[in-house]
């Protein structure tokens, strides 16, 4: 595994707010990460941190890819509403010079359950539909480093299983993932796991010592509710 991203002694702040503080964490190829907390953490706000969208408050961010190497899908699909699916694929297809061809473009459709959507406008889809066109933009990009905010919203059982399906496809090639959910529960695809929460990082682990830390919290819980 290679060191993909680190950062080191980060904070932010929103005018005086303090968002978090002391985050110390390293991403490696290969890998799939949950960054997991309840409404309001701060877990976006790291996302793009780390994307180096935005910059810090205070620490470092230490990123050992180039930029066109980078895959951002946030909650803006940056889908052409006047365009039909292939179109929105063929123009980013031309931005960054990956010369695919057609076929290609609907093969990258197929895998996202939009083949039979192919030459109809985006302006017309659904936010599922929506929102696995975005994948498909950037899973054509094949980046060494995807950061994903929430991809699973508004897809359907099937979608999300298509959606998990090509992270771990990207994770087999080397990529690193760092994927944002507020599902406690479905960590089972990942190999490490980032909990945040009170303006810091509270657990750093696998989803197996994440399981048996919310186990033991539960039963510490109970016993005091005995008493």
């Amino acid at each position: 595994m290679n060191r993909l991203l680190e950062l080191k002694n980060v904070a932010h702040f929103f005018g005086q707010r303090l968002i978090f503080k002391d985050i110390n964490l390293k991403i490696n190829s290969g890998q799939i990460y949950i960054l997991a907390g309840p409404n309001g953490a701060g877990k976006s706000t790291l996302l793009k941190i780390m994307a180096e969208i935005i910059a810090p408050s205070q620490g470092k961010v230490n990123l050992a890819l180039a930029r066109d190497r980078i895959a951002y899908l946030g909650h803006q699909t940056f889908i052409y509403s006047s365009l039909s699916a292939l179109g929105n694929l063929n123009f980013w297809n031309s931005l960054y010079g990956l010369g695919l061809g057609e076929d290609e473009l609907i093969q990258i459709l197929n895998r996202v359950g939009l083949k039979t959507f192919v030459y109809e406008k985006a302006g017309n889809f659904s936010r599922g539909m929506a929102q696995r066109l975005s994948l498909a933009r950037v899973i054509m990009l094949k980046p060494g480093l995807l950061f994903l905010d929430e991809p699973g919203t508004g897809l359907d059982k099937d979608s999300r299983g298509q959606l998990i399906s090509e992270i771990t496809a990207a994770r087999k090639r080397g990529a690193g993932i760092v994927w944002i959910t507020h599902d406690r529960e479905d960590f089972s695809f990942a190999d490490h796991i980032f909990f945040l929460q009170g303006k810091k990082i509270i657990f750093s682990g696998s989803g197996k010592e994440f399981s048996l830390a919310k186990a033991a919290a539960a039963e510490e819980a109970e016993g005091k509710s005995a008493f």
